[in-house]
């Protein structure tokens, strides 16, 4: 993960490639494999909640809240500050009985790649009583994610899921592919922190006028690279948060 962050550093703009839509109309029946897709999405740190033994935290979410059937949940956060911030709300709360305060008072934040998140939901389809692992977006993004959809014209109150912004070089165009100096090879980003898909918008915005950026969830990125098939596929890249990086960089290489 760290060998990508580095190359980076060293990305141009491809300028002019005109790149089809993520969700054109795509014939051909092959996609990428589940492995293929976890290992993009394992270089995107997500962050859970764990007691003293490693398991996870739950909570038990009744059939008439989901209107499906009764699940057993656990947050997966985007971000670490806000994962370490919902233990500090936990164990700071008051009026707790002892199993309560037993529970939360060794509670930690266990930093792992969302491709395990993604093995994980997919090695317990259709198995009943399995833990179901819920994406916990980062407030922030969720709000910009927002006022991009608003500003669009479009009427949103909530955004569904977790947003992903991509720079396309006009509303009917492809999306900007950057370019990795050290290898040539052309990359597409799609970005977890909408400051980083403004600082690319930045850069082609003066080339081409009528460049943006586009707002989707992670769900439909992921659904699509399960279902549809084209080679650029395999050049889509999901970037992880600026906390994000600070955090890989910290980590030890291996």
């Amino acid at each position: 993960m760290k060998s990508l962050l580095r190359r980076g550093k060293a990305f141009g703009i491809v300028t002019t490639a005109v790149l089809l839509s993520l969700f054109g109309s795509i014939t051909s029946v092959l996609a990428l494999s589940q492995e293929q897709i976890k290992q993009k999405l394992d270089a995107v740190p997500v962050y859970l909640i764990t007691n003293e033994e490693g398991s996870p935290l739950t909570r038990s979410v009744p059939a008439e809240q989901n209107g499906q059937k009764a699940m057993t949940v656990a947050g997966v956060y985007m971000s670490q500050q806000e994962a370490e911030a919902v233990i500090t709300e936990l164990q700071s709360a008051k009026n707790k009985d002892q199993r309560l305060t037993d529970l939360v008072k060794n509670l930690q934040v266990e930093v792992v790649p969302l491709g395990f998140i993604y093995q994980k939901l997919k090695q317990s389809e259709n198995k009943p009583d399995s833990v179901v692992f819920a994406l916990q977006p980062v407030k922030q993004e969720v709000t910009a994610a927002k006022d991009l959809l608003r500003q669009s014209g479009e009427k949103v109150e909530q955004f569904p899921g977790v947003p992903v912004f991509v720079v396309r070089f006009a509303p009917d165009e492809g999306y900007v592919a950057i370019k990795s100096n050290s290898d040539s090879q052309e990359l597409i980003p799609m970005f977890l922190s909408k400051q980083d898909a403004q600082g690319l918008l930045n850069r082609v915005k003066p080339e081409f006028s009528k460049a943006e950026i586009q707002v989707i969830d992670i769900d439909s990125v992921i659904e699509n690279l399960e279902k549809k098939n084209d080679e650029w596929f395999k050049q889509v890249v999901i970037v992880p948060s600026p906390e994000s990086r600070k955090l890989l960089e910290r980590l030890p290489r291996k």
